[in-house]
Parts: structure tokens; C-alpha cells; sequence
């Protein structure tokens, strides 16, 4: 499969891995890390914190508005958390604590999406680096600034 469908980007934030993990374990939380400005908020009756098989809705918008409905597909408590909803592509965070922080790796991995051909055309694969970069920027600047 193609190489294109499966973007990652690391960051070092000098924050424990728990600390990011709950921010990323936190429904509420994603519009305020998003950093491709398409997650407005979260819907109501969802869980308050993300685990394994978890449900849960997210507003969004791309042109117009809409709902999505997301699914967490692998969890493993401070270190990964992975959700993909209808389209089946996943949004993944892996954690590896060190000294001095966490190196943070999100990536979108559409690699089993069956409309791989559609996400291209659309302009996902072109555009997800930069926001993924945006929201690893938008995460560390909320966890370290919570920490002070």
C-alpha cells in the first residue's frame, strides 16, 4: 500500500506521558488541540474519558457543518490510543516517556480505508502533515501550560 496513506509526525513535549495521555484520553479536550480547524466540540451522552471499544461523537467541519461518530479501536493506558470512525481510517498517538518528557507520535493511517483513492483526491494526504504538526504544537502548549 501506498506510503501517502499513512502520515506520522513526533513531537518531544516535556510533560509525563499520563498528563498527555489524559488530554488525549478526553473527548472535550480535542477541539481545543485540533490543529486542522475541523473539530468544533464534542456531542452530548458521549464518555467523559476514552477506553477500549469507547463510542463517542465528535462536531466537525469542513465547509459545512456535520457529526462524526468514533469508535477506539487499540488502547493501552499511557501509551496508545487509536480511534477510526465509518471511513475506517484510524487516528493514532503512541507514547514513549524518557527523561525530561514524552516523544508523542500521532498519525492518520487510512493504509485499510477503502476510499483511499476519494481521501487523495479530496486533498487529506496533502494537508494532514501540517495539521498534525499544528495539533502536536496545540498539545504541548496545553499540557505544559497546565503543568505551571
Amino acid at each position: 500500500m501506498a506510503t501517502s496513506y499513512l502520515i506520522r509526525r513526533e513531537r518531544f513535549i516535556a510533560a509525563p506521558a499520563s498528563a498527555i495521555f489524559e488530554v488525549l484520553a478526553t473527548p472535550a479536550l480535542h477541539s481545543v488541540i485540533d490543529g486542522s480547524g475541523t473539530v468544533t466540540g464534542e456531542q452530548p451522552n458521549g464518555p467523559q474519558r476514552l477506553s477500549e471499544g469507547a463510542r463517542f461523537g465528535m462536531d466537525m467541519k469542513i465547509g459545512a457543518p456535520y457529526k462524526i461518530l468514533n469508535t477506539v479501536v487499540e488502547f493501552d493506558e499511557g501509551k496508545r490510543i487509536a480511534w477510526r470512525h465509518f471511513s475506517r481510517h484510524v487516528w493514532r498517538y503512541t507514547l514513549q516517556e524518557h527523561d525530561g518528557g514524552t516523544l508523542v507520535a500521532e498519525e492518520w493511517d487510512a493504509r485499510s480505508a477503502p476510499g483511499r483513492p476519494l481521501l487523495k483526491l479530496l486533498g487529506f494526504t496533502r494537508k494532514h502533515p501540517e495539521s498534525i504538526e499544528r495539533t502536536l504544537e496545540n498539545l504541548e502548549h496545553y499540557v505544559t501550560s497546565k503543568r505551571q
